[in-house]
């Protein structure tokens, strides 16, 4: 009698004790379980989150660990093109001849882009014609065109690209060169970034801090064109536009990206990995962390 006395009490005890504990705020549960799930992914995970609603409201894991950039970097030069027609150096409804070969940044030597490592076909059938600046810019984002990308480089320059993240506040970004150039790559001069500056590069365009407010605004309304769609968007409602910025390379599966919620609120989020053994299978639990953060918020509505 006196042991099963004692055993009442000890259960009593521990469940005043489990009772007495605070319950975890939705941010601290937010945090808990995002990191559950990075946890889960064989690869190395980065994640960023900013309530434009709420600024004081963000969730930064890993945010200033860096990434080869891949095609998050087009980004970056999509604000340059637009700060440089906002200056009067291009028009961006001015053709310009399109051409396949490029200077590696290593010797100068010459390179070309292979139809076959490109996300973009359509636009090989255009070389050595004139296209508008404005439907390269365009593919580039929504098709992730590297022809297209690596013509708008040599036309902005990419240390002017960097030098403008610099001045929007992305202190790490580096915007070096345009892609497919082996010899720079053998070298390790790769671009990259880290979650933190791809953040401050997002929430610029939809603060209307990256250029005009009409500049601001077309690059939403080409961001929300982007036809990549397997990650920041794929377990969201269809209601709920995605502003947002693919990239990938072997191993690596990055998304960046403004998220417009029905309600009238919107976010930032970026998920960046690299070393993903499964990349399908990471890609897919790199999506249900973006569904996580968009729960989080329609929680906080309610």
């Amino acid at each position: 009698m006196i042991n099963q006395t004692k055993l009442i009490l000890a259960v009593i005890f521990c469940y005043c004790i489990t009772a007495c504990q605070p319950k975890p705020t939705p941010k601290e549960a937010l945090e808990t379980k995002v990191q559950t799930q990075i946890d889960s992914i064989e690869g190395d995970v980065a994640v960023a989150f900013l309530n434009l609603s709420d600024p004081t409201d963000t969730l930064f894991i890993n945010q200033n660990e860096e990434f080869h950039a891949a095609s998050t970097m087009k980004v970056p030069v999509m604000i340059e093109l637009f700060k440089q027609q906002a200056s009067g150096k291009i028009n961006l409804n001015d053709s310009i001849l399109l051409v396949n070969e490029f200077k590696s940044i290593v010797d100068g030597s010459p390179y070309r882009m292979d139809i076959a490592d490109d996300s973009d076909d359509v636009i090989y059938d255009k070389i050595d014609t004139k296209v508008a600046i404005n439907d390269l810019m365009y593919s580039m984002i929504t098709v992730s065109s590297n022809l297209a990308t690596n013509v708008l480089i040599e036309l902005v320059d990419a240390k002017k690209v960097t030098a403008t993240m610099r001045d929007l506040g992305a202190d790490k970004i580096e915007v070096l060169r345009g892609v497919e150039d082996i010899k720079a790559y053998e070298l390790g001069l790769s671009n990259s970034t880290t979650a933190k500056d791809l953040l401050v590069i997002m929430e610029s365009i939809a603060t209307n801090k990256a250029g005009t407010e009409t500049d601001c605004k077309a690059m939403v309304d080409i961001l929300k064109d982007q036809q990549f769609n397997d990650m920041i968007p794929a377990k969201l409602p269809k209601a709920v536009e995605v502003a947002h910025k693919t990239g990938s390379i072997t191993g690596v599966h990055h998304d960046a990206g403004i998220v417009y919620l029905p309600d009238g609120r919107s976010y930032v989020v970026v998920l960046l990995s690299k070393n993903l053994k499964d990349f399908d299978k990471g890609t897919e639990q790199l999506a249900d962390i973006s569904k996580t953060i968009y729960d989080y918020l329609m929680e906080q509505n309610r």
